[in-house]
């Protein structure tokens, strides 16, 4: 038999919660909470800290993405991120576990179990890298249910007081319903509780919270406190080049999932620059991509786009201000065909309900069923009646019979909605971002907010229906679809390494890249982008991140599409291996070219007379950065697009770090760079030096450090 709904008790206390839970499960206790945001932080470390004092208790908690305030590695960092921090994310307060997970000292009743690791933070720590989950986000439910999960906490945003109060759970739609709906038709115990934080944005539609879905609902001033703000990353030319190759993949009219962090702020920056500086966005192409040109997107976005991506980001806000994400989807499978073939648009027409009518969506005379759908959908006024088959609105009244001339022209002329309702032009499942994007969520216009849809993410990352007809309704809304994702390492045969080292160390984890890849094969007008940064700074020196082979593989190499460097773009789809080896190494960099393309020829997968084209020879990055220069210098491709919290000696400092930071992994490069400071014998300024913990140096390893910050400056 199924387990009853959740009661909607309301508590004031985050310990009472605690105590709920304690008393309410007599065994261990697995708790499952969301990934990134979306944790209740201070109840889920009073019940860390209730169940460490008690070591006959056991807690696993199973979860994704457990953020930290920085600290810094050293003791440089320390000192520049400590005021930072404190300006930044105020009062977030870190999850205790994550602290006892890192410094290894989390007690024997305690496990931690993630399916989505922060990129490369549990590198080398035993304990996290023998726990993690590896599963594609769509079967997270699936496998939290068999762990055992018999406690959800949630963090929830909350709209009105009283009887009117309204709960959302705003970041994080992704997985809470579904579990919920899981474990309580297979019958298994589950306790859900909601943490009331006031700091998250309200968000309407498939993250509203229907009645029913949390046995606890704590509204605790403990559990309202700043949300985790990672500062924007700087954009650097690589990023960009990337990201402006991207770009020109998009077809206006289609549908964009893209990622967070610099690669994602560059893609979108680039799109808003072909929307709104198209001359100077195809000079810039044309300098990167040359002859291979051909078949671009470089048009403005005269339809718009369609957000339709797992993380709903600030590069996705900033495409909804400027006006490019803004194509809607309807809820309604035939109405989103006709759409699509430009039968009916967003104003409501004769011909909006004539096409419906012809296409069998409604029929002649009307039924109540047939008008409940125009209604929803705004091509019928909320007002009209229907009554022993006439339609009545105020005085007007007519038949149903939408073939009768003498009707149709009364709808026509009193009946028909001025534009049609329930259209999306952003689904995500779940958000993060800096603190101004959190600000513009709280404060965005009712209407532009309606058009956001936070939902599951089975609903998301697959095209798969958990209801009748929802299949084929998610293939309609997709169209045109391109989906980006970032991999560490690329084969010359196409295969992808994304979340995992040769020796099996997780760097992140899957999340759901193999889910786009799949749906980019799916559907007929789908691609899949997977980007990569060409080289990538190892322990023992630079390294190509194409190679020939690799020891972990997150997308093998049947599933190849289009794979973005930064020096442009290999189609590989459908391509024989030899022709995928050729095109990789067109768009690889230039110094690890000629030891690839010996490997290739060694295993027998290209000609032993073949030779890389000239003009993919000069794949460098001072070549690059004489292309894209101009255009930074012009504003087009600033350093933070979408601005950034540090100051301006902030990120004066921060470069100087970077340069030292870099210097201190390559010995060679760190004795020139000492060279230089000694001789030239800069100062840096005084606040900077107090920022540091430099101002009073004594010791010869601080005056060094201090001597070479200035020589950086």
């Amino acid at each position: 038999m199924a387990q009853q709904a959740g009661r909607d008790e309301a508590l004031s206390s985050i310990d009472a919660a605690v105590d709920r839970v304690l008393d309410g499960i007599p065994g261990d206790i697995v708790l499952g909470i969301p990934l990134g945001i979306g944790k209740p932080n201070r109840f889920v470390n009073a019940l860390y800290a209730r169940v460490v004092a008690n070591p006959a208790r056991r807690l696993r908690i199973v979860t994704a993405l457990s953020l930290e305030r920085p600290v810094g590695h050293g003791e440089l960092e320390q000192h520049f991120l400590a005021p930072l921090v404190e300006r930044v994310f105020t009062d977030y307060p870190d999850l205790q576990y994550v602290k006892d997970l890192r410094a290894g000292r989390l007690p024997p009743n305690v496990e931690i179990c993630e399916f989505f690791m922060k990129t490369g933070d549990y590198l080398g720590n035993d304990e996290a890298q023998q726990r993690y989950i590896s599963t594609n986000y769509t079967f997270v439910a699936r496998d939290m249910a068999v762990q055992g999960m018999n406690v959800i906490a949630q963090a929830v945003a909350v709209r009105g007081e009283g009887p009117a109060r309204q709960l959302s759970l705003s970041s994080n739609p992704d997985l809470t319903a579904e579990v919920a709906e899981l474990l309580r038709a297979d019958g298994r115990p589950l306790l859900t509780v909601a943490i009331i934080n006031r700091k998250l944005p309200f968000m309407g539609n498939g993250a509203l919270v229907e009645p029913g879905l949390f046995d606890l609902v704590v509204d605790d001033p403990a559990g309202t406190h700043a949300l985790f703000g990672p500062p924007n990353a700087k954009v650097g030319t690589v990023d960009y080049a990337i990201g402006l190759h991207a770009s020109s993949l998009v077809a206006d009219g289609g549908t964009l999932q893209i990622g967070i962090g610099s690669l994602g702020d560059a893609i979108a920056q680039a799109l808003i620059v072909r929307d709104r500086h198209g001359s100077e966005y195809r000079q810039i192409l044309q300098a990167l991509a040359g002859p291979e040109l051909a078949g671009r997107e470089l048009g403005r976005f005269d339809e718009g786009l369609y957000g339709c991506s797992e993380m709903f980001v600030n590069g996705f806000l900033k495409l909804i201000e400027a006006g490019i994400v803004r194509r809607e989807v309807y809820p309604d499978t035939r109405l989103q065909q006709l759409v699509n073939d430009g039968r009916i648009g967003a104003a409501v027409t004769p011909a909006t309900l004539q096409a419906l009518l012809q296409c069998g969506r409604v029929r002649s005379p009307l039924a109540a069923e047939d008008l409940d759908f125009l209604q929803r959908l705004g091509v019928f006024k909320p007002e009209v009646r229907l009554h022993a088959g006439r339609l009545r609105l105020g005085d007007v009244t007519c038949g149903a019979d939408l073939r009768d001339a003498a009707d149709r022209a009364v709808i026509d002329r009193h009946l028909l909605g001025t534009r049609l309702l329930g259209g999306i032009f952003m689904t995500g499942g779940f958000f993060l971002g800096p603190n101004d994007f959190y600000e513009r969520l709280r404060s965005l216009p009712p209407q532009a907010l309606a058009r956001i849809d936070m939902t599951r993410i089975d609903f998301i990352n697959q095209l798969y229906g958990r209801l009748p007809g929802e299949s084929e309704l998610k293939r309609a809304q997709r169209r045109k679809a391109r989906f980006m994702n970032t991999t560490m390492v690329v084969t010359l045969l196409g295969a992808a390494a994304s979340d995992a080292l040769e020796n099996g160390q997780v760097v992140s984890g899957v999340g759901g890249q193999y889910n786009f890849v799949a749906m980019a094969h799916a559907l007929p007008d789908a691609r899949l982008l997977m980007m990569l940064r060409a080289t990538h700074d190892h322990k023992d020196g630079l390294r190509s991140s194409i190679v020939w082979s690799y020891g972990n593989v997150t997308i093998p190499r049947h599933l190849r599409d289009l794979v973005v460097t930064e020096y442009g773009v290999a189609d590989l789809r459908g391509q024989s291996d030899a022709e995928v080896v050729k095109r990789l190494l067109a768009v690889a960099d230039s110094r690890f070219q000629d030891e690839l393309i010996g490997q290739a020829k060694a295993h027998g997968k290209l000609e032993a007379n073949w030779q890389l084209p000239e003009q993919h020879r000069h794949n460098l990055p001072q070549a690059l950065e004489d292309k894209l220069h101009p255009w930074a210098q012009a504003g087009l491709l600033p350093d933070f697009p979408f601005g950034t919290d540090f100051t301006a000696d902030e990120l004066h400092i921060v470069r100087a770090l970077k340069k030292l930071q870099h210097a201190s992994e390559h010995p060679a490069e760190l004795v020139t760079m000492a060279i230089k400071s000694l001789w030239e014998r800069r100062e840096a300024p005084q606040a900077y030096l107090q920022r540091l913990g430099l101002d009073e140096a004594r010791s010869f390893k601080d005056l060094f450090v201090r001597r070479l910050f200035a020589g950086n400056l």
